[in-house]
């Protein structure tokens, strides 16, 4: 697993317009190929159109891809023109909500991608009403329209889905979507790419309401958190003192005889609130008397609920156990029915009508609020979170007496207005307590208006300035910023197959597997593979980021490679002869044997060289591969040796002419002076002229006790040019250039040849020499006459 550490960041203050890299923080940078960046596209110092950009090891991911809901048309897409949407590998949704998810039929049928899309169960399942609605309520022409119907149903057959705790893999990105509260199905993303894990919130609440449980506590510590920080140092009233404000404020409006509007998204903070009302009204005999109404307007009502009876799973211990009995669903209500549209209300008296969008852009909601507004016995309650832009954010922030309608008419507004926020996101005491928990060294802000961002991020590390357990550091982007960071995660591999046979060897099966009962034998083991050398092949598919080690031979048996061999053939000049050849490679590689065919040798198995007297060549051949290569180049050397070295073998050198006496005691050198004659041999030196079979197998080499001196000395006067032999036959000086070896020579008392001991200062000059000396005996053992 990766030790992720951060070497350097970058990003800066932008006001909205262009790009911009924060400056480097006076931290070096990294390795380019462990740099991570990260970009909103959208909910960068702002709520809405969620859209992050998460870049890694050459993957690419968006996180969310939603629209502003205070905008239209292409205005309300994220900045996606400042990417290449083709590099797109994967984009994780994270739940419903138009602002999250409505982009997407645009992206995956409008554009270039061609990558892949997940979400929860829960959340296609309530995506495809969502924006079918979305569609359906949009107050612009259909050319304006982002996307059509035939867009939405494309997309849903492309769309993958995820199980919470469920871990996935596309090309080397490891996902696993955890419960986020806020609404059906949400989900938190924790990312990995080759060991770095970044988690991402999107919308998310730490409080357990009447149906939902609370977002989990990931138990996995990321690298980096992106946390939202949409309600800033905003800290919510208690849930038990929210409902009962809530209760009251519809109860006064319906006792005075107004009608309560509760603008609401579709599906999420509906079902919470439905769920209240429905409990209060039971209560309540007096106004289930006065047969008080309570109206759920939306078109996707029905299909809502049946995505909530569905995935019982996705909501908390007590709906769970509800649901069980088909006569105790607490989403059957007796006290709430369904409404069209506003057209099917019946208007004629006090009522209670949740009604989307929630935040009164078009549709139902805005037509209910147009009827409403100008009677001051009516009200509306704003029960979830408004965008800028939105006439839901303008009269619950703004002193406002008149509204403008969607037909472009002033009407004044009467009506009273509350905001009682049931919008199911993380306070600032939810949200500091769940980042402190995760320990992320880096925190990443996004999705909330750029004064709460701020206030948060000024709070959260006034408040941890003197926390010695906990080292962050936290960023606010705006949209376009682009924060840098490098991480130089910890390679491992995995070895497997015949590769870790020598590691079963050392330490035994059970710490391979990991069933080894004994702890301390298991650790003692472990131990001792330190140090060990694994020889194998490393694979790192760049689509995993998995390392892993085999033997050769299995390679295909284990992976997609393909293995192919590449014979290697090399020509060299060489004008000498082959058995100067075969010999001199005998003694500088000793494993060389002489194939059947004509002048050719097997060099240690992996060389094989042909020798052609015509054309005065040597031609080497190989099978490629790391150890073939390098003993063709060592044999390659040798030939090249023969030729360049002052120490090498020399055939053009002049034969050695020797004299010796076996009266005289005294060696004499071929320079001594006229006057050594009485040194002169009787006759000259039996010479051998070659050194292949043929010449070497005939009675012309046969060798006594008596002539192998002598025969010795050619031999080596051949190979080594000058030589002299010491006078008493004992010993035999063989001079390359400034360097000399002693050959001691001793006669057994028996039967048999003399033994050689070679002695110089040269360590190379010996070996060459002793070699030539093994060679000879075994020629003149297999030719001796005794």
């Amino acid at each position: 697993m990766a030790s992720a550490a951060e070497v350097g960041s970058a990003a800066s203050g932008l006001g909205g317009g262009g790009r911009a890299k924060r400056p480097a923080e006076a931290e070096p940078e990294g390795n380019p190929d462990d740099k991570l960046t990260f970009q909103p596209l959208g909910a960068g110092q702002e709520v809405g159109r969620s859209c992050h950009i998460l870049k890694f090891k050459g993957k690419t991911i968006m996180l969310d891809c939603g629209v502003h809901p205070g905008l239209k048309g292409l205005e309300s897409l994220p900045f996606t023109g400042y990417l290449d949407v083709d590099e797109i590998d994967l984009i994780l949704v994270t739940h419903f909500h138009v602002d999250h998810c409505a982009a997407i039929p645009w992206i995956m049928e409008r554009t270039t991608f061609a990558g892949k899309v997940y979400m929860t169960h829960p959340t296609k399942a309530i995506f495809r009403w969502v924006l079918d609605d979305y569609i359906r309520v949009s107050n612009i022409g259909a050319d304006q329209q982002l996307y059509d119907e035939r867009d939405l149903v494309n997309c849903m057959s492309k769309i993958e889905t995820i199980d919470f705790h469920q871990t996935e893999d596309v090309g080397g990105i490891k996902f696993t979507p955890y419960h986020a509260g806020h609404v059906l199905g949400a989900a938190m993303f924790m990312i990995e790419i080759a060991g770095v894990k970044v988690l991402y919130t999107g919308d998310y609440s730490r409080e357990e309401d009447r149906h939902l449980m609370q977002a989990e506590i990931v138990k996995d510590k990321p690298d980096i958190l992106i946390a939202e920080s949409t309600f800033g140092t905003h800290v919510h009233e208690s849930r038990e003192a929210r409902e009962a404000r809530f209760t009251a404020a519809v109860s006064a409006i319906v006792r005075r005889g107004g009608r309560c509007l509760i603008p609401v998204f579709a599906v999420g903070r509906a079902q919470e609130l439905l769920l209240i009302l429905e409990e209060y009204w039971e209560r309540n005999a007096e106004l289930r008397a006065s047969k008080i109404p309570i109206y759920y307007a939306s078109q996707l009502a029905k299909k809502c609920m049946k995505a909530y009876i569905g995935f019982p799973n996705a909501m908390n211990m007590h709906i769970r156990e509800r649901m069980k009995d088909p006569r105790s669903n607490p989403f059957h209500f007796k006290h709430v029915s369904e409404l069209r549209s506003a057209a099917h209300l019946d208007d004629s008296g006090p009522s209670v009508v949740l009604a989307s969008p929630g935040m009164l852009q078009s549709s139902t909601s805005r037509e209910l609020f147009e009827m409403w507004c100008t009677d001051a016995r009516n009200g509306v309650i704003i029960a979830g979170y408004s965008v800028q832009g939105t006439l839901a954010k303008e009269i619950t922030t703004e002193s406002v007496d008149k509204i403008d309608t969607m037909g472009g008419q002033k009407l004044p507004l009467r009506m009273s207005v509350e905001s009682i926020s049931f919008a199911a996101h993380v306070d600032y005491i939810q949200n500091r307590d769940f980042v402190r928990a995760m320990q992320a060294p880096k925190v990443i802000l996004v999705h909330g208006e750029q004064n709460e961002m701020l206030k948060f991020k000024t709070g959260f590390e006034r408040h941890f300035e003197n926390d010695a357990e906990y080292n962050f550091q936290m960023y606010n982007p705006a949209n376009l910023e682009e924060l840098e960071f490098y991480f130089r995660g910890e390679k491992m591999a995995k070895v497997i197959g015949r590769a870790c046979s020598n590691i079963r060897d050392l330490a035994g099966p059970a710490t391979i597997d990991g069933t080894d009962g004994d702890d301390d034998k298991g650790a003692t083991r472990a131990r001792s593979l330190v140090g060990t050398v694994i020889s194998g092949l490393l694979v790192n598919p760049v689509s995993t980021f998995n390392y892993h080690i085999y033997d050769p031979s299995e390679l295909t048996e284990h992976t997609d490679l393909k293995t192919s061999q590449l014979e290697q053939q090399q020509v060299v000049a060489f004008p000498h002869g082959f058995p100067f050849l075969e010999h001199f490679m005998q003694l500088m590689h000793g494993n060389v044997v002489k194939s059947t065919a004509a002048e050719t040798l097997d060099i240690v198995g992996k060389v094989k060289m042909v020798h052609s007297s015509d054309n005065k060549t040597v031609t080497l051949k190989w099978v490629a591969s790391a150890e073939n290569d390098m003993w063709a180049d060592s044999v390659l050397a040798t030939i090249l040796h023969i030729e360049d070295s002052p120490a090498s073998v020399k055939v053009s050198q002049p034969h050695l002419h020797h004299d010796h006496s076996h009266s005289s005691g005294a060696a004499m050198d071929e320079d001594a002076p006229a006057d050594a004659e009485s040194h002169a041999p009787s006759k000259p030196p039996t010479r051998v002229t070659s050194l292949d079979g043929a010449a070497l197998g005939g009675a012309s080499f046969a060798v006594t006790a008596d002539t192998f001196t002598d025969r010795l000395c050619t031999f080596l006067g051949d190979h080594f040019g000058r030589s002299t032999i010491e006078e008493d036959g004992t010993a035999v000086r063989v001079c390359v250039d400034s360097t000399e070896a002693i050959l001691r020579l001793t006669r057994p008392d028996g039967a048999g040849l003399p033994s050689v001991a070679v002695e110089s200062a040269d360590t190379y000059l010996q070996q060459s020499v002793t070699r030539a000396c093994e060679r000879f005996r075994r020629m003149a053992e297999a030719h001796v006459v005794l």
